[in-house]
C-alpha cells in the first residue's frame, strides 16, 4: 500500500499547487532580472558605485518593513487581494524604473520592490504551508526552494540576451509581475485560514543563541556585499553587460548548490563545525583573488565565495532551533529573518561604497574582514560552550531577493519532530 510520501501523493500536492509554484516563479524570474538589471544600467547612466549602493540597499530596507505588515494584510485583506495590491505596486515600480533615471526615485523604486517583494513571498509560503500535509512540507519545500534560484539565476540570465534592450527588459520585468496574479485568481481552491505569526524579540534570541544571530547579520552582510558588488566588479574590469550579469548568476547557482553539502556536513558533524569550515573556505578564496588580479577565474572565484556565505544562515537558523523549545522556533523565525535583512542592508550599501573609497582591492579586504569575523567569533563560541544537542535538520532558505521562508522552514522543522515524536511513541 502507498505511503503519504509516495510519488503519486507527492505528484498530487504538486498539481493542486500549480498556480503558487507558477506565481512564485514569475515572480523570481522577475525580480531577478531586476535586480542585477538595475546595477548594470546604473553604472551605465554614470551612478557611482556609493550611489548604486544607496538604491539597492532600498530593497533590504523595503523588506524589514514589508515583513511586518505584510502578514496583517493578508489576516485583514485575505491572500488574493492582498497579493494582488502588492503586485500591482511591484508593476508599478519597474515601469518607474524605465521612465525615470533620477537616481532618488529610483531609491524610492526599490524601497517599495523592497516592501512588495517580500510581502508577495509571504502571502504565497502562508497560503502553500496551509494547503500541504505534514509529511508533504519538506518534499513540496525542496521544489518550492528550486523555483527559488532556478527562476532568480534565468531572470538575471536574460540581462545578457543579445539585443534586449532595457526598455524591454524593464518591461519583461512589469509584465511577468503582473501575470502572477493570473494564476492566483484562477484556482478552484479557497486560500487557508491566516492567522499573523507570533515574533521573538531578537534580544531575546540573542540571549539564547548569540552565534545565531551575529551568524545571520554578518552573512547578511557578506551577501549583500556580494550580490550588489559583484556585477560592478566585473563592469569595473571591462565586462559587457552579459558578462557582468553572469557573475550575478554564478554567485546565484553556487549559494543554492552549496546549500545541501553544507547542511549534511551540519547535520552529520556540527554546526558550527560547518560555519567554521565554509568561513575559512571564503576567507581563503578572497586571499586568492586579492593576490589574483584581473579576470581570471573571476566568476569561478565569486561563485566559490557564494557557496561559502550562503548557507551560513541556513545552519544559524538550525543551531538557533537546536536551543529552542519547539514552540519557539516559528516565533523565532521572524526573529533570525529580522537578523538577515539587517545585515543585507548594511552589506548592499557598504560593499559598493567601500569599492568607490578604495577600489576592487578594498573590496575584498571587506569580504576577507566580514568572513574573518564570521570565523573568528564561531571559534571563540565553540571555546567558550559546547554545541547543543541537534533536534532537527538544516533546511536550506533563498538568499538576497529571495523568500527566507523563515516561518515554513520553522514549520517544517516542527512538523518532522512531531512526526519523530510519532513514531517513537508507536515503536
Amino acid at each position: 500500500m502507498d505511503g503519504p510520501c509516495d510519488p503519486i501523493h507527492m505528484q498530487r500536492a504538486l498539481i493542486d499547487n500549480w498556480a503558487l509554484f507558477a506565481g512564485i516563479l514569475m515572480l523570481m524570474v522577475a525580480n531577478g532580472l531586476m535586480m542585477t538589471l538595475l546595477t548594470i544600467r546604473g553604472s551605465e547612466l554614470g551612478f557611482s558605485s556609493t550611489v548604486v549602493g544607496i538604491m539597492q540597499a532600498g530593497y533590504p530596507a523595503g523588506a524589514l518593513i514589508g515583513t511586518v505588515i505584510a502578514p496583517r494584510m493578508i489576516e485583514g485583506s485575505g491572500h488574493v487581494r492582498a497579493f494582488a495590491a502588492l503586485a500591482s505596486l511591484c508593476s508599478i515600480s519597474a515601469i518607474i524604473h524605465l521612465l525615470t533615471d533620477d537616481p532618488y526615485t529610483w531609491t524610492a523604486m526599490r524601497v517599495l520592490a523592497g516592501f512588495c517583494f517580500p510581502g508577495l513571498y509571504v502571502i504565497t509560503e502562508s497560503w502553500l504551508n496551509g494547503e500541504v500535509e505534514n509529511h508533504q512540507r519538506a518534499q513540496v519545500l525542496s521544489v518550492y526552494f528550486f523555483a527559488q534560484f532556478g527562476g532568480q539565476a534565468f531572470g538575471t540570465a536574460l540581462i545578457g540576451v543579445p539585443g534586449a534592450s532595457v526598455t524591454v527588459l524593464f518591461g519583461t520585468v512589469s509584465i511577468l509581475i503582473s501575470l502572477s496574479i493570473v494564476p492566483l485568481l484562477l484556482t478552484a481552491g479557497d486560500p487557508p485560514d491566516y492567522e499573523v505569526p507570533e515574533r521573538m524579540p531578537m534580544r531575546s534570541l540573542f540571549r539564547i543563541s548569540p552565534i545565531a544571530v551575529i551568524g545571520s547579520i554578518l552573512s547578511g552582510a557578506t551577501m549583500g556585499a556580494l550580490f550588489a558588488s559583484g556585477p560592478l566588479y566585473g563592469l569595473d574590469l571591462g565586462m559587457t553587460r552579459g558578462q557582468a550579469a553572469g557573475i550575478s548568476v554564478a554567485l546565484t547557482l553556487a549559494g543554492a548548490v552549496a546549500q545541501y553539502p553544507a547542511a549534511y556536513v551540519a547535520d552529520r558533524f556540527d554546526r558550527r563545525g560547518a560555519l567554521i569550515g565554509l568561513s575559512a573556505i571564503g576567507c581563503l578564496v578572497v586571499v586568492y583573488s586579492l593576490l589574483q588580479s584581473g579576470e581570471a577565474a573571476l566568476t569561478l572565484r565569486f561563485a566559490i565565495m557564494s557557496a561559502a556565505c550562503v548557507p551560513v544562515y541556513s545552519v544559524c537558523l538550525a543551531h538557533a532551533n537546536d536551543q529552542l523549545r519547539r514552540s519557539q522556533v516559528v516565533a523565532a523565525g521572524g526573529a533570525m529573518a529580522f537578523s538577515l535583512n539587517l545585515g543585507l542592508f548594511f552589506g548592499v550599501f557598504s560593499g559598493p561604497a567601500i569599492m568607490d573609497l578604495m577600489g576592487r582591492t578594498g573590496l575584498m579586504l571587506y569580504l576577507l574582514l566580514l568572513f574573518g569575523l564570521t570565523l573568528l567569533i564561531t571559534l571563540l563560541r565553540r571555546v567558550q560552550r559546547e554545541s547543543p544537542e541537534e533536534t532537527g535538520k538544516v533546511v536550506t532558505v533563498g538568499s538576497f531577493g529571495q523568500p527566507q521562508t523563515a516561518y515554513w522552514s520553522a514549520e517544517t522543522m516542527v512538523a518532522e519532530g512531531q512526526e519523530d515524536d510519532a513514531g517513537e511513541s508507536s515503536e
